[in-house]
């Protein structure tokens, strides 16, 4: 499909059956049984599929992280950051002196991809740890240093008013005084984010953002040999908080994790994680996948689901009975034309 001809959702999405799409509705609704909660299927363009109320904005956890990062690209290509390698310590000079100079050399891309080992004894870019006190710090300095804006408005200039969200969406899910930086967002406002992705960053007639940038996003996987963080605490910044979990959340990321997004590579055992689904499926999981954004390119297939019952993304690597990885081969069993 060409730019010219790709479809974009306006005000609304433009609706089409599975059937006219090339998708099988026994299928899709095999899938909305297996995962449960409410959900959305777009494919080519259109939303073809629905379950529970897909207008309905709730936290996406961890299936924020993506988002971050895509504000970060905003910022490096207005040239508030001259590089995701640049130190994030011209921005919080604090982290000059932390731990004798240890997190001195903390970069935007080593937040984006867990290996900054903050709050812990390795160095930047030694270990890898899933670890929401680095999140925080990333949303924080990103929102308050570099953009000097409320978050929220920094998502609706560069990415909800352009892709034109239709549901309630905020930073700040649970309010302004607990844990600022978690999305509350709606399937189907969710799915526009993941089309922007789908088409490399463009919405319309408009780039938006450099497909280069897009690229560096989706190609900068934590090697697969990385080690995993000692989980041995060191110093934070004063009054640290995390946006929600803690230092050393899941194991799985080397081989996977790109720019907060999972890719469906191999880790060092060779194992896929989403064993069933094509190579190029990326995601967006947070809580063990039960809030979730899958991209399937080759399929040119976008799912997204809130409140599930999927809560094995993490045991998935190798494992095809999961149900998350249950869930990736409906999606795959439902595409009838191959393309």
């Amino acid at each position: 499909m060409s730019q010219s001809e790709a479809v974009y959702p306006g005000q609304t999405w433009e609706t089409r059956s599975p059937e006219e799409v090339g998708l099988l509705q026994e299928k899709l609704d095999a899938l909305s049984e297996l995962v449960g909660g409410f959900g959305c299927v777009v494919r080519h363009g259109y939303l073809v599929y629905t379950w529970g109320d897909a207008t309905r904005s709730m936290d996406v956890a961890s299936a924020v992280k993506p988002v971050i990062s895509t504000l970060l690209l905003f910022a490096v290509q207005e040239g508030k950051i001259g590089s995701v390698d640049d130190p994030v310590a011209e921005f919080e000079p604090r982290l000059k002196t932390l731990n004798n100079g240890k997190d001195a050399g903390i970069t935007w891309r080593h937040l984006a991809s867990q290996t900054s080992g903050y709050g812990l004894t390795e160095a930047p870019g030694e270990a890898w740890a899933y670890n929401d006190y680095a999140l925080a710090l990333y949303y924080d300095v990103l929102m308050q240093k570099v953009f000097q804006d409320h978050g929220t408005h920094v998502l609706k200039t560069r990415l909800g008013d352009v892709l034109q969200f239709e549901d309630p969406y905020t930073f700040e899910a649970f309010g302004p005084h607990d844990r600022p930086g978690r999305l509350a967002i709606s399937p189907r406002d969710f799915a526009r984010f993941g089309l922007f992705y789908l088409r490399g960053g463009r919405w319309q007639d408009r780039q938006v953002l450099a497909p280069d940038l897009i690229r560096m996003a989706l190609t900068s996987v934590v090697p697969p040999d990385t080690p995993q963080s000692s989980g041995i605490d060191a110093d934070m910044l004063p009054g640290q908080r995390s946006l929600g979990g803690g230092k050393t959340i899941t194991p799985i990321g080397p081989g996977y994790y790109s720019f907060n997004w999972w890719l469906n590579g191999l880790d060092r055992e060779e194992r896929r994680l989403y064993v069933d689904a094509p190579p190029d499926t990326y995601v967006a999981s947070g809580h063990g996948g039960k809030r979730a954004l899958w991209i399937i390119p080759s399929l040119d297939l976008i799912v997204c689901w809130n409140d599930t019952r999927v809560e094995d993304h993490d045991a998935s690597p190798g494992n095809p009975n999961t149900l998350c990885n249950r869930a990736a081969r409906l999606m795959k069993e439902a595409v009838q034309d191959g393309k």
